[in-house]
């Protein structure tokens, strides 16, 4: 029994010895594999590309620009858009320096006189100023402030006289006409204004030939007016002066004046046909109801030689003062103008 364990374990150890040396058919049958057994069959070790020495005569490659450099999958490239071409910004005549016009107008309008709501007259009150209007005289001078804005100061005066019969009993300034009176009229209008004339459109301007501003205004307006019966005696055969029933000597002559000191709010255009030849067009205005109205315009050709320009064209103006007072004034005098600037630039 024990011999026959002994030789099923050596049977064992046998087939188990057999075994491995199937697996590993490279292994000797000493123990030792191939590789150590014949070093020449072995292929020598290959140094790695970073133990390899570089070559002197070949220069690192470049690295890419940022315009070659590969860009990331699913994102968008961004680049800049490119920067627009810029214009020169051209200022016209009358856009730089300083200039000084002087002026003549023809006016063409009657006002009217009448008293107003709150007065405690009782007579007739209402007359029309009656002449013609005298030549009205005008007068500017602007100053550039920037690119195509300017400060411009300005004034014009006119006047006028006439006579008329009263159809009936009138009370003028506190002074009283009878029926049938020949009472002499006159009236004067004075106008002064500074205007800041701000470019609204385009801008920037580059060379366009149009121009549109903005005009902020401070008016000031000053009417008066005046009365007399030239007829009527005011001294006695005698030449001694004729005295009236409050004891002092008689005189029917009677004045007075209403004025306004309004803001004004306007436009203007310009429009450039060449250097030398501007077509303009200014209008400004303000009325507080019931108490003033006040609004004038302009259109002109404007003709530039030089340091000088010649222009000719037409103007409207219209005021009202206060109808709350004693008596007020209203009228509309359209007048042909023409004018002389002399520009320094």
């Amino acid at each position: 029994m024990k011999k026959s364990a002994l030789v099923m374990g050596c049977v064992l150890v046998s087939l188990c010895w057999a075994q491995a040396q199937s697996a590993d058919p490279g292994m000797p049958a000493g123990g030792t594999s191939q590789a150590e057994a014949d070093p020449q069959s072995t292929p020598p070790a290959q140094p790695s590309p970073a133990s390899q020495p570089a070559d002197p005569q070949t220069a690192p490659p470049a690295a890419p620009s940022p315009s070659q450099a590969p860009t990331q999958t699913g994102q968008p490239t961004v680049s800049a858009p490119p920067e627009l071409p810029k214009y020169p910004d051209v200022r016209m005549p009358g856009e730089y320096g300083v200039w000084i016009g002087l002026g003549l107008a023809e006016p063409t309008g009657q006002p009217i006189f009448d008293k107003g709501h709150n007065s405690q007259v009782t007579n007739n009150s209402l007359i029309t100023f009656q002449g013609t209007p005298k030549l009205g005289e005008s007068a500017e001078i602007g100053f550039a402030m920037g690119l195509h804005n300017a400060l411009v100061v300005s004034g014009f005066e006119t006047r006028a006289a006439g006579d008329f019969t009263a159809a009936t009993a009138l009370t003028l300034w506190g002074q009283t006409y009878d029926q049938g009176v020949l009472v002499s009229t006159n009236y004067q209008v004075q106008d002064l204004k500074f205007s800041f004339e701000y470019l609204t459109w385009p801008y920037p301007v580059e060379s366009r030939r149009f121009r549109l501003k903005t005009l902020w205004q401070i008016q000031y307006v000053n009417v008066s007016s005046g009365f007399d019966a030239p007829l009527l005696p005011i001294t006695t055969s005698s030449g001694a002066a004729l005295i009236g029933p409050n004891g002092q000597p008689v005189d029917y002559q009677a004045a007075g004046s209403r004025w306004i000191l309004s803001p004004t709010l306007g436009l203007g255009t310009s429009y450039y046909l060449s250097k030398f030849l501007r077509l303009q067009f200014d209008g400004s205005g303000f009325a507080l109801p019931k108490r003033w109205t006040l609004w004038d315009s302009d259109g002109s050709v404007n003709i530039r030689f030089g340091h000088f320009e010649l222009s000719g064209g037409v103007r409207a103006f219209h005021v009202k003062t206060s109808t709350q007072g004693t008596y007020y004034i209203r009228g509309t005098l359209i007048s042909p103008q023409v004018s002389l600037r002399w520009y320094s630039r």
